[in-house]
């Protein structure tokens, strides 16, 4: 597996922070103008941005639960039986949901964000991924349709998500991946919960390329709550206390965890603390 670079970390991190405000100006982040479709789930919010550019990479970005119904999925934790390449695997019931869900409204958000091009400015694969053909479709084959004269055009697709948005990625990828193999790239979530039984462990095929980033006590990060019935994909990268730990195992971190939280107060005291601080003074 290769390293996740700073660069690579910082632009997923941006962009699954950048999903959640309704204002959104993609071309910042260097793509296309006309280099965006905004998936809309039941309740009519964007979900899911699909992004690309001259580059050869187009990112799907995921959000994370965005309301008090959201966040309940999370605890419909039972499985759901899903074809693999080689054998059924089974999967968390309520991020499949998310997937399957159908769009409350068919709109065509790249035209809402930048009314003055003309129809002479979209690309084919655009317009061959219009928006109202996705009406009758569940967010997984919007995704499907949006990706695939992407992929036809050689790009590769990398994957991020935040929270249960990570979760859906991770679903996503396999589910893709049966389809178009080489057309993944990479895969970076953060703060998600376990997406999968043992089963999908197994049967996913992108472990070498998904890297689940983990901060110090993030609660969700241990969901669901069920010890080893649920199991999590690919290389986690743990940030705790300054430094970045592989693939901890979940005690471990739990015990550095809870030492952290007690010792905390002492800790302050060190000298590092306060010369990490000392761009405070730049702005005085």
């Amino acid at each position: 597996m290769k390293k996740l670079k700073r660069y690579q970390y910082e632009r997923y991190a941006i962009l699954c922070r950048q999903a959640y405000p309704a204002d959104f100006d993609h071309t910042q982040y260097g793509f296309d103008p006309a280099g965006r479709r905004d998936i809309i789930d039941r309740w009519g919010r964007t979900i899911i941005r699909v992004l690309w550019g001259e580059q050869n990479e187009a990112i799907v970005v995921f959000k994370g639960s965005q309301n008090l119904w959201d966040w309940l999925l999370n605890f419909a934790c039972f499985p759901q039986k899903l074809p693999g390449r080689q054998k059924p695997y089974r999967v968390h019931w309520g991020y499949h949901f998310l997937l399957e869900q159908k769009s409350k409204i068919a709109t065509n958000r790249y035209a809402e964000a930048f009314p003055s091009l003309s129809a002479s400015q979209e690309i084919d694969y655009l317009q061959a991924a219009d928006a109202q053909h996705f009406q009758d479709e569940s967010l997984y084959q919007q995704i499907r349709s949006t990706l695939l004269p992407l992929i036809k055009n050689g790009k590769r697709i990398s994957f991020t998500g935040h929270s249960s948005g990570g979760a859906m990625a991770v679903l996503t990828v396999e589910r893709l991946g049966n389809e178009f193999p080489d057309a993944i790239k990479r895969v970076v979530t953060f703060g998600q919960p376990a997406a999968g039984f043992w089963s999908f462990r197994q049967a996913y095929s992108y472990h070498h390329c998904t890297y689940r980033i983990c901060c110090d006590l993030d609660i969700v990060t241990f969901l669901p709550a069920i010890p080893l019935m649920h199991w999590h994909v690919g290389k986690m990268l743990w940030l705790h206390n300054e430094k970045i730990y592989d693939n901890i195992s979940t005690p471990v971190r739990l015990y550095k965890s809870l030492v952290s939280w007690v010792l905390r107060p002492i800790t302050y005291h060190y000298m590092h603390k306060y010369i990490r601080n000392k761009d405070y003074f730049d702005k005085h």
